[in-house]
């Protein structure tokens, strides 16, 4: 089918498992800007970073690229790269022959050459290690790679979308992320809105959210009422769409507008810090102090539950060494995972993923 819009882009349809185009931009002017960048891009072998907070919809957005490109019939293969250890990534990536190291019983082609002529999805590409970081810029300058072990030249014929929650320029500035790498790896960027950026389309979001959720809990909640929306519409959405889905979920299953503003009121509350602006002799220093420790308490306690509990990918994540984040969840009074976990039950349900 044809799409309406100026650049006459002819658009295939969309994905298994992707919501409506008109959900995924809604109606503000911001995500109507990310549409008309990403049909151009889409249509062009370029590579695409993708750019965004948690929960704003990089993987989406990635495979929305792929359904509307001339490749749209052939494989879109997604690398989570924190999830896979470091020693493993590379074969992951480019494979590995039998007999190349103890315990390779057969080959194995790697995800590159499975995404061949389709596209490949790199997710948190800043979280790649240094050494790999090399290993894919040779990639994507000579468009070759070998599988290990192997002695044979391959030549990739694949688009690379990346994506990450990071500011690469830090990362880039901190010695963490290769310049040339970014470069390569930005031949288009996309930087998706936060949802408090876009709060118009929330009521877009949540409609369709509760049509999938009724669907597949077999309920029958009846539709938002105007005084839920408007509340929904006033929320920050520090956890962006999946804050959200996470809430139209809880009203499909629990049926009460009340039960659920109420938990999102009590995740709105002001940090407890402020409460000593009721001294009056309160101290700058004090107050910093108090603030810095309640944000990094709320920090860790999110990202622990956006990585369910795995403290070496939330080190990761938060971009400190594994014994800080130990050093932190004692001062926290968090001893054990099954503590933590239970901690953030209110935060995070516990299927929730990243």
């Amino acid at each position: 089918m044809t799409n309406g819009n100026a650049t006459g882009l002819t658009v295939v349809p969309i994905g298994v498992g992707l919501p409506p185009v008109d959900v995924i931009f809604g109606h503000s002017t911001i995500m109507r800007r990310v549409r008309e960048k990403l049909e151009r891009v889409a249509r062009v072998n370029v590579p695409v970073l993708i750019l965004g907070e948690s929960g704003t919809g990089k993987e989406v957005i990635a495979k929305l690229i792929h359904q509307y490109s001339p490749w749209c019939l052939e494989p879109f293969v997604k690398v989570t790269c924190p999830a896979i250890p470091g020693a493993l990534l590379e074969s992951e990536l480019f494979g590995y022959e039998k007999g190349a190291f103890t315990g390779a019983y057969s080959l194995k082609p790697g995800r590159v050459e499975a995404a061949q002529r389709g596209t490949l999805f790199l997710d948190e590409i800043a979280e790649l290690e240094f050494g790999l970081q090399a290993k894919l810029l040779q990639l994507l300058q000579d468009g070759t790679y070998s599988r290990i072990g192997g002695q044979r030249e391959r030549r990739m014929e694949v688009r690379v979308i990346s994506a990450t929650n990071r500011q690469l320029e830090d990362e880039i500035e901190s010695g963490q992320f290769r310049r040339d790498l970014f470069h390569r790896i930005a031949g288009m960027s996309i930087r998706l809105p936060a949802l408090r950026e876009r709060l118009e389309d929330v009521r877009v979001i949540a409609d369709y959210l509760l049509k999938v959720y009724n669907h597949k809990f077999k309920t029958s909640t009846p539709q938002f009422s105007l005084h839920f929306l408007n509340r929904l519409q006033h929320h920050q959405w520090p956890g962006n769409i999946r804050e959200l889905e996470n809430v139209v979920r809880r009203y499909a299953l629990l049926g009460s507008e009340n039960e659920v503003l109420s938990e999102l009121a009590i995740s709105a509350a002001p940090p407890a810090y402020l409460s000593i602006y009721n001294d009056e002799n309160v101290q700058l220093k004090e107050l910093t102090q108090k603030a810095i420790r309640d944000v990094e308490d709320t920090v860790i306690r999110a990202a622990l539950a956006r990585n369910n509990g795995n403290r070496k990918a939330t080190a990761g994540a938060l971009g400190i060494s594994y014994r800080m984040l130990l050093y932190k969840l004692r001062e926290m009074n968090v001893p054990s995972l099954r503590s933590s976990r239970q901690l953030l039950g209110a935060v995070l349900d516990p299927e929730d993923g990243d």
